[in-house]
């Protein structure tokens, strides 16, 4: 099975196992732009980003300990694994649209809370996703 259909089911059932859009992560994969392995940084804040859906490392101790493992394994898994990548990126999403129950300020807030930052980025994921014809105006 090739690499891109392997995500494009991980985020299928990333999106239904936490209640969102897939067309939103599908959004936000194509404005992150990563890959499997990557790591960009560091960030202002000292933090990475991780994989294809470039899930920030201020993520990680609240992960490994859900997941009951150490940071660096978190780390390994986040970077390396493609599913747990995107499961991560619809996680993040689900809380934030659990937050704000307003899907717009959801995806502005999966990137930064910061409004001139959020909104800026809540553009660009529109914007890929009319790209794409995942939505129409």
């Amino acid at each position: 099975m090739a690499i891109n259909t392997v995500i494009a089911t991980c985020l299928m059932l990333a999106a239904q196992t936490y209640s969102v859009p897939p067309a939103v992560i599908v959004g936000i994969m194509q404005v992150e732009g990563g890959r499997i392995g990557q790591v960009v940084g560091p960030n202002k804040n000292g933090t990475f980003d991780l994989g294809p859906m470039q899930i920030n490392t201020m993520w990680l101790p609240s992960l490994a300990k859900y997941w009951r493992v150490n940071y660096n394994t978190a780390y390994r898994m986040v970077k390396d694994d493609p599913c747990v990548n995107v499961n991560v990126a619809a996680w993040i999403l689900r809380q934030r649209l659990n937050e704000s129950r307003n899907l717009t300020l959801a995806i502005a807030h999966y990137h930064s809370k910061t409004p001139r930052f959020g909104y800026v980025y809540a553009r660009k994921v529109i914007g890929a996703m009319r790209g794409l014809n995942l939505i129409q105006d």
